[in-house]
């Protein structure tokens, strides 16, 4: 299998697993019977999202590879992406390996003032630092493919229909984001599916191209000239 087709599928396979993370996302108010289940079904839904965000990277270096040019907007597009997966990779900790333990804390600690105030405080703070780190991964990812977006219209790669849905849909999700879009279930959700359109389209495109393997272009640099 060819190196842009390997990246293609790890764009597919990245984005729908981000896109399922988000279709069973636990969300709303929880009883306390109910908050052990709940707990459980963060920690999953939340190591989904780390093992896709993994595949989803992989993905972009090979599609940073495919739109290399001398304009360098496959790099900064590159930068920009592992910045916001480090963002979101922290959002998805918060939220799906430390809030479920605050949760549990809460129901052990009672009603009562005390400690159980105390743990309360705590889970509203790692809410907003969830929140924050979800902004930015949406600000900055979505800059991303606006990024390779200009790259693919100025250098004629891929498809120009692909740089032109990414330009509207990246600056639209800069708009809505800084404007105050929530970043709940329904708000990141919205962001997710979006660049994943993008994300799919490319990689459907990078698994057309015809190329030779990776394998086979290092042999061949390997040899005299």
């Amino acid at each position: 299998m060819t190196d842009n087709r390997k990246s293609g599928l790890a764009l597919i396979a990245g984005s729908l697993g981000m896109i399922i993370t988000m279709a069973v996302h636990p969300h709303g108010a929880v009883a306390a019977a109910q908050v052990e289940s709940m707990a459980r079904n963060l920690t999953i839904v939340h190591s989904l999202a780390l093992a896709s965000l993994m595949v989803l990277f992989l993905g972009t270096l090979g599609l940073s590879h495919r739109l290399k040019s001398a304009d360098r907007f496959d790099k900064i597009g590159l930068v920009l992406f592992a910045f916001a997966s480090i963002a979101v990779m922290n959002a998805a900790v918060m939220d799906g390996l430390v809030a479920p333990n605050v949760m549990r804390r809460i129901v052990e600690a009672g009603a009562g003032a005390g400690a159980g105030e105390s743990w309360r405080v705590a889970f509203r703070y790692n809410f907003e630092v969830n929140q924050g780190f979800a902004r930015l991964y949406a600000i900055t990812s979505s800059i991303a493919i606006i990024i390779w977006s200009l790259s693919i219209w100025r250098n004629r790669t891929l498809a120009r229909g692909l740089a032109i849905y990414g330009c509207m849909i990246g600056g639209a999700s800069v708009i809505a984001v800084t404007a105050g879009l929530g970043m709940d279930v329904h708000g990141f959700g919205a962001v997710v599916l979006g660049q994943a359109i993008w994300f799919v389209t490319a990689g459907v495109l990078l698994r057309r191209e015809p190329e030779k393997s990776y394998a086979q272009s290092r042999s061949e640099l390997a040899q005299p000239a």
